[in-house]
């Protein structure tokens, strides 16, 4: 695909939030934009853990990449694996289909779970980061309390009913307090030979507390709001083995057909394509400008970058500074274009971090404020609610919320197109 000679090209990789903000804030600006992900869709994270626990359908955290950027005349959108970066050619590569030329690349990669240099442990543990994944964490799920009305086996049974969750991170917290909620409610009279209540969950952190981003007293907080649903919250609780039949943590054995890995994460490898440095988990080292050292037409944006703040801070991995970048980088493009100055270092603007733990409670800090419990969970609906794509996903998940905050009840529990390997691994796993 050849670019309009008569203006400049923007590349971007990834169609996270900060691939489409800087995508959404080119346009119209007098530039072709071709924006490349490997996915045809944009999933909005922060709720992708009620997809995994059945509280929300796929199709309510995700949106077409074509419908969002619809009436950007300007942008052309390939699905696609982007494979390296030639920096002298000033060349993408994408597999099976070619190389496209860039005048400014912007690099939106994102992350992947990092497994601390045990890599084998994935064959026995589910992630969270994808659609696909929400997908196979919910199906491990309900095929878990499915399997377990057949068997006969007590030892079976209770290992198909331990759930363990490991990370005390953001995703973490949700998906442990989501499972229990499951359990302790949703399917608490659907089956007649178990009792879904009994399902032991078990939140394995390594640190000394949960969501370490947060203040000690939000902490603290979480870990008693956890365990009034019943989650056992273990602290210092290192992960040392896992494998096909459970966890081995802190130097004691979980015997669990079900784990699910929340913690650590490693940027995927914008670096190496482009030759920058590396720092905290492989991120690139980018200039404040958000550009790699020695090209100042490239730039990493989000968790695939690492810039600190002016307090010399690391900027965390959020939606909102990958969406921060992705704007300003948008706007840096355009006054280059322009001949204009550029404007300045980039200012991360702090919008608060959030997290919920499950019905009606959760923990938010903004600025100096601090909340907990109801006031914070209605604030945290509020600001997800507004930051989802789409009117209808909106409204589909405010209904969505509204019944189930009145009758704990959870539609997307549907099993379906079970893949022959996985359904074959779970089995043995539970055997």
């Amino acid at each position: 695909m050849a670019p309009n000679p008569q203006r400049p090209r923007v590349v971007i990789v990834g169609a996270g939030f900060g691939g489409l903000a800087a995508a959404r804030t080119l346009a119209g600006r007098g530039l072709d934009i071709l924006l490349i992900d490997r996915a045809n869709h944009h999933v909005f994270q922060p709720l992708l853990y009620q997809t995994a626990t059945a509280a929300l359908d796929p199709s309510d955290v995700a949106s077409p990449i074509r419908a969002i950027l619809r009436r950007d005349r300007d942008t052309t959108i390939i699905m696609g694996e982007v494979t390296g970066v030639d920096t002298q050619t000033r060349t993408v590569s994408v597999k099976d289909i070619g190389a496209f030329a860039y005048d400014y690349l912007i690099l939106a990669t994102g992350s992947d779970y990092s497994w601390f240099g045990h890599d084998q442990w994935s064959a026995h543990a589910t992630v969270l980061k994808t659609l696909d994944d929400a997908n196979t964490v919910r199906r491990r799920l309900l095929s878990a309390f499915e399997l377990a009305e057949s068997r006969a086996d007590p030892e079976a049974t209770a290992r198909l009913l331990t759930f363990v969750v490991v990370g005390g991170g953001a995703t973490g917290v949700e998906l442990a307090g989501s499972i229990a909620e499951l359990a302790r409610f949703t399917l608490a009279r659907d089956f007649r030979r178990i009792r879904p209540q009994s399902a032991r969950i078990v939140l394995c952190e390594a640190g000394p507390r949960l969501l370490p981003t947060f203040p000690p007293r939000l902490s603290d907080y979480t870990a008693t709001a956890l365990r009034d649903l019943g989650v056992d919250v273990r602290l210092g609780a290192m992960v040392e083995q896992i494998d096909a039949g459970g966890v081995t943590a802190a130097g004691q054995r979980i015997e669990s057909a079900n784990v699910f890995w929340c913690a650590g994460v490693k940027a995927r490898p914008a670096a190496a394509w482009v030759g920058a440095a590396t720092a905290r988990d492989g991120a690139a080292a980018v200039r404040p400008d958000c550009s790699v050292a020695g090209h100042d037409e490239i730039f990493v944006l989000g968790d695939a970058a690492s810039l600190a703040d002016r307090g010399g801070e690391l900027l965390p991995g959020l939606a909102a500074v990958a969406a921060q970048q992705g704007k300003y980088v948008a706007r840096l493009i355009a006054r280059k274009v322009a001949g204009r100055r550029s404007p300045g270092p980039f200012r991360y603007r702090d919008l608060g971090t959030l997290a919920v733990i499950g019905r009606s409670r959760a923990v938010a800090k903004v600025g100096r404020i601090q909340m907990r419990g109801f006031p914070a969970w209605l604030f945290w609906s509020f600001v997800h609610l507004f930051l989802l794509e789409g009117f209808r996903n909106r409204a589909v998940v405010y209904v969505d919320w509204s019944v189930a905050w009145f009758t704990y009840a959870r539609g997307a529990r549907l099993i379906s197109d079970v893949p022959s390997d996985e359904r074959a691994k779970f089995r043995d796993q539970a055997a």
